[in-house]
């Protein structure tokens, strides 16, 4: 279960860019919560609260209780506006949400156990695909993150979507017309080179302590195809 985090905020009765600027020199955020079939509510959040929340990892997966005027809001926060030069934030839009909103997120993926992964002991890397993955899921059972065991895996191993274990219910992949990789252990390319100048050299020298008649025919080189 996705953690919740807590703002205090208050409520604009006015808008535009000269008040949004008015809030910001005050040290507050202008924002705005929509959703849930309800009028959008313009609000304003004290700006060292919400940079603390900010520098938390995983701002945009965690469920966020806005206290205004004595009452607690459900949000998810879903969009936010920096300065193209201070990076500061600038405004912030939340989505409203109850116990049946449906969302789709995306969630971050961890891989754990590098070390007990044959396939990277032999000098093999992780070549990861999907840092991300977008899944639709109740407002309510946002996954914090998806964690990849890597323990066991050998080189040209790949981990799918379906390799991932304890998914919790109504939690699905926009993705639906494939089971797609999020990684695989592969072979470093300079490694691989090595190898295939190794093999290059053993044949050439095989060639020149052997007689070949010109009627007999030679094997023919073979592309070797890798799938991911």
């Amino acid at each position: 279960m996705v953690a919740t985090s807590n703002l205090s905020a208050e409520t604009r009765q006015s808008v535009g860019k000269g008040k949004s600027r008015t809030l910001r020199r005050e040290g507050r955020i202008p924002a705005i919560i929509y959703g849930n079939k309800i009028e959008p509510l313009a609000i304003s959040i004290n700006e060292r609260d919400l940079n603390a929340e900010l520098r938390k990892e995983g701002f945009f997966n965690r469920l966020c209780d806005l206290e205004i005027d004595k009452e607690s809001i459900r949000v998810l926060p879903q969009e936010i506006s920096l300065h193209p030069v201070t990076d500061k934030a600038e405004h912030i839009d939340f989505l409203r949400v109850s116990e049946n909103t449906k969302v789709t997120i995306e969630v971050p993926v961890k891989f754990e156990n590098e070390e007990e992964c044959p396939g990277i002991k032999k000098g093999g890397i992780l070549n990861i695909v999907r840092y991300n993955i977008e899944v639709s899921c109740p407002a309510s059972n946002i996954p914090e993150l998806f964690i990849i065991d890597l323990t066991g895996l050998e080189l040209g191993d790949s981990i799918r979507f379906s390799d991932i274990k304890d998914i919790s219910d109504g939690v699905t992949p926009t993705i639906t017309d494939r089971d797609f990789i999020i990684a695989s252990v592969v072979a470093p390319a300079a490694l691989t080179s090595e190898e295939e100048t190794s093999e290059e050299e053993g044949d050439e020298e095989t060639t020149e302590g052997e007689t070949t008649s010109s009627n007999e025919e030679k094997p023919s080189e073979e592309a070797v195809k890798k799938e991911e």
